[in-house]
């Protein structure tokens, strides 16, 4: 049986402010009117889901060159430097040492799930905390620039992600299988079954995988950032609908209430696995 805590992250304005915005804002677009103006009408015009229509402006941006390309290169630097929220950089090696006091045969384990931009994620000081990564991804042209969406990470995609962390399907070795997801696996051979996920979001890139998680047995939490308040309503209709279990500001020192549910839902979980093993006669 599995031994396997997996805390499950969403990341802009999760852990970090949006980092497409941050970006933008960065190279001296003005994000607000990127947005708006150039996003909003494929939406609300041209029925497109939201995630490849700010890729496909983004392409635009950069073929028109009036900030110039958009490069790898660049994503890459933003990541290195964005800001994050409080406590993010220190919360994982915490909620690991909580662990390994009181069940030290209990692996907990981190992932990330986003929306956001790869190339910009896993550039961040904290990439390296995770043991799987997955994100939006761009094909770059022959001019170094950004050419086309090679990978699309929208709603029900992030549900995708939960289910290679179940299955085991992770790291290296997982690439360049996009079908490998489909294979069934015994429950009892499952790497990280549901009720031993916690995951972390904001918005409504991640209401199939609050559902999932809750209905399966784990535990999520929906958090909402400071810096903007009016998805605050937003975040507490998840909170109505019954889609989290808590809803807290996303903030993560050690004096923070997210935090401290943090280390109480893995103290559960690894508590429950503790009694579990004890328990199993195989």
């Amino acid at each position: 049986m599995s031994d396997v805590i997996a805390l499950v992250f969403d990341f802009d304005d999760t852990l970090a402010p949006d980092s497409t915005t941050g970006f933008l804002n960065d190279i001296g677009v003005d994000a607000g009117q990127f947005w708006s103006e150039k996003v909003g009408p494929l939406l609300n015009e041209h029925d497109w889901d939201p995630i490849p229509a700010y890729l496909h402006e983004m392409i635009a941006l950069s073929r028109s060159r009036e900030y110039g390309l958009i490069t790898r290169e660049r994503l890459q630097e933003w990541g290195t430097r964005l800001p994050l929220h409080q406590g993010v950089e220190t919360l994982f090696e915490r909620l690991r040492r909580h662990v390994r006091k009181d069940h030290p045969q209990v692996q907990l384990e981190f992932y990330l799930i986003s929306s956001g931009i790869g190339d910009v994620v896993r550039h961040t000081p904290i990439a390296k905390e995770f043991t799987d990564i997955w994100a939006s991804e761009f094909k770059y042209g022959a001019d170094g620039g950004i050419d086309f969406p090679r990978r699309v990470v929208s709603f029900t995609d992030k549900t995708r992600y939960l289910f290679h962390i179940q299955k085991g399907i992770i790291g290296a070795s997982s690439r360049n299988k996009p079908f490998e997801v489909n294979r069934k696996v015994e429950s009892d051979k499952l790497r990280v079954p549901f009720q031993q996920m916690i995951f972390i979001g904001d918005g409504y890139t991640d209401v199939p995988c609050f559902s999932l998680v809750r209905q399966a047995g784990g535990v999520a939490f929906g958090v909402w950032d400071r810096a903007h308040r009016e998805k605050r309503s937003r975040a507490w209709g998840f909170i109505q609908e019954g889609r989290v279990s808590n809803l807290n500001q996303a903030r993560y020192d050690e004096d923070a209430e997210l935090y401290q549910w943090l280390e109480e839902a893995v103290e559960s979980l690894a508590g429950r696995i503790a009694l579990q093993s004890r328990m199993y006669v195989g």
